[in-house]
């Protein structure tokens, strides 16, 4: 998994991740709404920066469960 795609593009491919990423931090993820236009344009490595998360624990936490991270 690619952390420079857009949010938009894995939880099309990745419907589980809506769910994780909510987890995360990341509130908007499941706003349909919000992803459809904001996660258009949105990768997780700049939502990391622009919410103050920090991207090596959503690299662990996505690995822990189960997902290869190419970061």
């Amino acid at each position: 998994m690619d952390l420079d795609r857009t949010l938009y593009d894995l939880t099309s491919d990745y419907p589980e991740l809506i769910d994780i990423l909510f987890e995360l931090g990341f509130m908007g993820v499941k706003n349909p709404v919000m992803r459809e236009s904001h996660g258009r344009q949105m990768t997780v490595r700049a939502g990391c920066g622009h919410l103050g998360i920090d991207l090596g624990e959503v690299k662990a936490s996505l690995e822990a469960k189960g997902f290869k991270v190419k970061a």
